[in-house]
């Protein structure tokens, strides 16, 4: 069933660069809220937000620039979503009571990574056959 998804967004790549370019305003709009100094409870919850929302940005940039024949795209939209990951850095050390994090950077990369690794995994499950083309 996620194959099939993902096989759609791929075929309707510009679905993929609506989520990604509205995943990038989200980014933006986080980066820009001024957090005044607390104790956080749960100290993963900012290194899960930072996995997964570039993890899903990543993917659906994946999805679009590729799409499917395009190979040699794929090292550019990882270098753009980290390019996008330090900018998104750099912003948010002129919001008040925020600072630019090397740690949020490798998180944000971790992320991507995963998504590179979920796009690999389906084009080798649809290279051997395992997923049905339409």
């Amino acid at each position: 069933m996620i194959l099939k998804i993902i096989r759609w967004f791929e075929k309707n790549y510009n679905f993929s660069l609506i989520i990604a370019i509205i995943i990038a305003i989200m980014i933006f709009y986080v980066s820009s809220l001024s957090f005044p100094p607390e104790t956080e409870t749960n100290p993963l919850k900012p290194y899960l937000y930072h996995f997964g929302i570039f993890l899903i940005f990543s993917f659906f940039l994946l999805l679009y620039s590729i799409r499917d024949k395009h190979k040699n795209f794929f090292i550019l939209s990882i270098i753009l979503s980290i390019l996008y990951a330090i900018l998104d850095e750099l912003h948010q050390s002129f919001v008040p009571f925020r600072d630019a994090s090397i740690s949020d950077v490798l998180t944000d990369s971790f992320g991507i990574s995963f998504a590179v690794l979920i796009y690999l995994i389906f084009l080798v499950y649809r290279r051997n056959g395992k997923i049905q083309e339409d």
